[in-house]
C-alpha cells in the first residue's frame, strides 16, 4: 500500500511539474481577419495581449523582448488582468517597458479587467498612473481616434463586464465613421452588443480555460459565452468577429493545463475614406 501511495504521489508530482512547464511554452499566435472588399483593403496590425497577472507568469521581461523583437505591428492592445495586488504594481513596470521601447507607430491602448479592479481606488488610480507613464491609453468606456492614411480607426474601450462596468452607449459616444476596433476584458459583453457595429473585438478573461479536462466545465458560471464553451480563439457575432485570447500569466495556481500562454498578432483591413 505504501508503494502505491508512493507511485501516486510521484505521479502526481510530474504532472503538475508538466503543467507548470506549460506556462512557460508561450504560444504566438497570427490571425488575419479582411472585412471589407478587396479594392478598398488597407492594413492595420495589432499585437495583443490579455491576462498578464505579473503574480503568476512565467515569460519574464527579457523572454517577451526577445519574442517580440522581429516583429512589427502598428498598435498594442492590452485587454486587462495585469495584476491585483498593489505590491505588484512595480513588478508590471518592466513588461511595461518592454512594450513601450517597441514604438508602436500609432500607440499603446489599455482597458482593466476584473481583476485589476480588486484594487481599491488609490491603488487602481496608480496602476492607471503607471500605464500611462509607459504610454499607454486607458480607455474606460472611452474611445479615441486615429488617422492611418486615408482610414479612420476608433480604438474603442468598453469597461470590464464581468464586474458591470461596462458601458456601451457611453464607449461609443464620441465614435467617428471609421473602423470601429473594440478593447474589452471579458467577451461575453459581445451578447449586448446587437445595436452597436464593429469590425474586431478582442478579448481575454478565461486563459483558455488553463486547465482543460478535457473542457473548462469550471468557467461556466463565467456566463454566457463560457457555457457555449466558447473560450478561446476567432468567433463571429452578428457577422461580427471577435477574438479571445487564451492569455500570457495565469491566475490562482501557475500550471496550464490543455491551454497555452498567448502572444497574438492581428492583422486587419480597415475601411478608406471613400467607403463611408
Amino acid at each position: 500500500m505504501k508503494i502505491i501511495l508512493t507511485l501516486i504521489l510521484i505521479i502526481i508530482i510530474i504532472l503538475i511539474y508538466k503543467a507548470y512547464k506549460n506556462t512557460k511554452d508561450v504560444t504566438i499566435n497570427k490571425i488575419t481577419v479582411a472585412n471589407q472588399p478587396n479594392n478598398l483593403k488597407q492594413s492595420l496590425s495589432i499585437l495583443h495581449l490579455s491576462d498578464i497577472h505579473v503574480e503568476h507568469i512565467s515569460i519574464t521581461p527579457e523572454q517577451l523582448a526577445t519574442k517580440l523583437k522581429n516583429e512589427s505591428f502598428d498598435i498594442i492592445a492590452l485587454t486587462g488582468d495585469f495584476l491585483d495586488r498593489k505590491r505588484s504594481i512595480p513588478k508590471l513596470a518592466p513588461y511595461l517597458d518592454v512594450l513601450q521601447h517597441l514604438h508602436p507607430k500609432y500607440g499603446i491602448y489599455a482597458v482593466f479587467g476584473n481583476h485589476d479592479y480588486v484594487l481599491h481606488d488609490t491603488d487602481l488610480h496608480e496602476l492607471k498612473m503607471l500605464l500611462e507613464t509607459y504610454g499607454c491609453h486607458v480607455l474606460q468606456n472611452a474611445s479615441e481616434t486615429i488617422t492611418i492614411n486615408e482610414s479612420k480607426v476608433n480604438i474603442i474601450g468598453i469597461d470590464d463586464y464581468s464586474t458591470n462596468r461596462s458601458n456601451i452607449p457611453l464607449a461609443f459616444q464620441h465614435v467617428k465613421n471609421g473602423t470601429n476596433i473594440i478593447l474589452t476584458h471579458d467577451p461575453t459583453v459581445v451578447l449586448d452588443m446587437d445595436s452597436y457595429k464593429f469590425d474586431y473585438l478582442m478579448a481575454g478573461h478565461f486563459h483558455g480555460g488553463q486547465i482543460c479536462y478535457p473542457k473548462a466545465y469550471h468557467l461556466a458560471k463565467m456566463g454566457k459565452l463560457a457555457r457555449q464553451h466558447i473560450i478561446k480563439g476567432l468567433h463571429k457575432q452578428n457577422d461580427m468577429p471577435y477574438y479571445i485570447s487564451e492569455g500570457l500569466g495565469q491566475t490562482g495556481l501557475n500550471i496550464r493545463i490543455g491551454s497555452r500562454p498567448e502572444i497574438t498578432f492581428h492583422r486587419i483591413t480597415t475601411q478608406s475614406e471613400s467607403s463611408l
